[in-house]
């Protein structure tokens, strides 16, 4: 754009005066950024309508009034790494792959003062990279920004991400943000990495005398630190403790008073990072010396992931194998098994040190109780996200002909039937683990092959009866299903599983709505959903409203065949798959029908065939 075009537009409208530089830099070879259409190049300028010609990367040749950009468009310097990314590509592609931290930094020094917030910062380079692998790349990225002395990176998202004047250390950066920060949960993490860097024998330019002075008053007097975080922060306190040659008997609180105090381990184990799990369990060993077993025993119970093997482990390493060995049986005969717990189970089945401990439970109950706990876990979640147990049920080729190696065909049947109405699976998936059923049980071919006739079988229904079948499932599925299961684990706590009338009573409502559940799924499954206008007034079908005349009594009846779902007797509306429905479908005018209605024989004449859909109200 030409000094003359910029004179024009601002004598046309005055207020983009202010705007002249930003106008002048609108030349045809300029890279910008709109707010709409995102990263482009101005390719030209039209003199007679004073319209920029812009190429994005959606749309080529944008023609856009400059007055309009002085606003919402951006035009980037030639060291912006989006325009150096199509002027140096080579180079900015080698840096993405081999030199992430200084590609961050020449970032950096095009923001005032070498400082950009972690959103803007984290919003180009995701243009630049590409979003597709942006998120692995920068987590990659943050980690190696973390221990570089040229950067500060910000402990909040907020805050900015820094191009130091001066390089720093990364202890000279630890001991700035220990000083700068209030979080009591802030300094625990600053501190702990002091001592991973006196165990690497880093030199630390502080008093760390003083940091464990008022370190250890954080700890004991901090009311925002929740039951894990004081517990982390004790031993963190102490670890610094003994790395600096001092007493730790005189801190309060001990860690061990923590653990001997606490309400809910359960709760304790879970919010602690997994690295110190394996140290709550030996503290709990010392705060409760005849109870740790037993303690143990119930965090193993309700353990997840990581903390489930640390509390094999931690029983196995204490001479319990035998007792751990007894107490996974006793839990499948009562059906305690856990998902993570049974994960463990399947995964270890084959090591060495556990197969022995885990021979006699590899086999169809294992396998059925593996079924209910895929099936509780997809009913107690709302999202989309993967359930662990039926991933490696689907991803292990050895894992169903290991559990079915001592089952009957009559088992295999009753499991895969299980796994049929199993709402964790796909239908894919359990398409290519009953593959693997019917390999050693040929016999379940033919359950396979009666759903799928069942589902080639479909259902007439109305509207209005779908919506209604629909909304029970959903409420069966959502609400009532879900508190049964509430019901039974409740009844579990109770005790003796053979003297427990609630549990008893819990599991036949189970038995009853898992099948009502079954048995709407396939009628849902098979519904197809009509408005009957396919109906003519030649020939009775669904849709079909029908006269009929007794021969004896001469006497006149008219009814209604619609959906299989739409019976209404009060109403003369009967479904099509009624023994009535079903004697009346395809008969024309004029043909006799020989019924038996309330016990008596009726000989009935076809007067009449109209359809519904033309005695609906428009």
């Amino acid at each position: 754009m030409t000094e003359d075009a910029v004179q024009v537009l601002i004598s046309r409208n005055p207020a983009l005066k202010g705007a002249r530089d930003k106008l002048t830099a609108m030349q045809p070879g300029n890279y910008c950024i709109h707010r709409s259409w995102g990263f482009g190049q101005i390719t030209g300028f039209d003199e007679a309508d004073l319209k920029l010609l812009i190429d994005f990367e959606s749309k080529k040749g944008h023609r856009m009034d400059p007055a309009f950009c002085a606003t919402t468009l951006e035009i980037l310097p030639p060291e912006h790494l989006l325009v150096r990314l199509q002027t140096e590509g080579e180079t900015i592609r080698t840096m993405i792959k081999e030199q992430p931290v200084d590609l961050v930094i020449e970032l950096l020094k095009i923001f005032p003062n070498g400082a950009a917030s972690l959103q803007e910062a984290e919003r180009v380079l995701q243009q630049v990279v590409g979003e597709a692998t942006f998120k692995r790349w920068w987590a990659a990225t943050r980690k190696l920004l973390t221990k570089d002395p040229r950067v500060s990176m910000p402990a909040k998202k907020t805050e900015c991400i820094v191009l130091r004047e001066e390089p720093v250390t990364q202890e000279e950066e630890l001991v700035e943000d220990y000083e700068n920060t209030c979080s009591a949960r802030r300094r625990i993490q600053i501190v702990e990495r002091f001592v991973d860097a006196l165990d690497h024998h880093k030199e630390i330019k502080a008093d760390l005398d003083s940091v464990l002075e008022g370190f250890a008053s954080v700890v004991h007097d901090s009311t925002l630190l929740t039951p894990a975080q004081r517990l982390h922060g004790a031993w963190v306190r102490d670890d610094l403790a003994n790395r600096l040659g001092k007493e730790t008997a005189g801190f309060d609180p001990q860690a061990v008073e923590l653990i001997a105090n606490a309400r809910d381990l359960d709760a304790l184990a879970e919010e602690l990072p997994t690295s110190l799990q394996p140290r709550m369990l030996e503290l709990i060993k010392e705060a409760h010396p005849g109870e740790w077993k037993e303690l143990t025993f119930g965090l193993l119970k309700n353990s997840k992931g990581k903390f489930t093997t640390d509390c094999i482990n931690f029983l196995v390493a204490n001479g319990l194998s035998d007792e751990l060995g007894v107490t996974l049986r006793r839990w499948q005969t009562e059906q305690n098994l856990r998902a993570p717990v049974l994960l463990w189970i399947v995964k270890n089945r084959h090591s060495r040190k556990f197969s022995r401990l885990l021979h006699d439970m590899i086999g169809p109950r294992l396998l059925n109780a593996i079924f209910f706990a895929i099936d509780y876990e997809a009913l107690q979640t709302t999202t989309a996200r993967r359930i662990p147990l039926a991933d490696v049920l689907s991803e292990d080729p050895d894992l169903i002909p290991d559990l079915l190696s001592t089952s009957d065909p009559e088992t295999a049947r009753d499991l895969a039937s299980a796994l049929l109405l199993n709402q964790g699976f796909e239908d894919l998936t359990k398409k290519s683990i009953l593959a693997r059923f019917i390999k050693l049980f040929p016999g379940v071919q033919s359950l396979v092959a009666g759903v799928s006739e069942e589902k080639d079988d479909r259902l007439l229904v109305s509207r209005e009866s779908y919506d209604r079948r629909r909304e029970e499932y959903e409420t069966l599925v959502s609400k009532k299903i879900p508190e049964n299961s509430r019901a039974i684990a409740e009844a579990r706590e109770h005790g003796d599983l053979r003297e427990n009338s609630e549990f008893k009573m819990a599991k036949q409502d189970q038995q009853l709505l898992l099948a009502q559940k079954a048995q709407l799924e396939l009628d849902l499954a098979r519904a197809q959903v009509t408005n009957f206008k396919e109906a003519n007034a030649d020939v009775i079908g669904v849709g079909s409203v029908v006269t009929l005349e007794d021969e004896k009594s001469g006497s006149r009846v008219t009814y209604t065949i619609l959906g299989a779902w739409d019976s209404d007797p009060d109403n003369a509306i009967i479904s099509y798959l009624t023994p009535m429905g079903g004697s009346l479908m395809g008969r024309r005018i004029g043909d006799t029908i020989l019924l038996s209605v309330e016990g008596e024989e009726s000989q009935l004449t076809v007067k009449a065939i109209g359809r519904y859909v033309d005695q609906l109200v428009p």
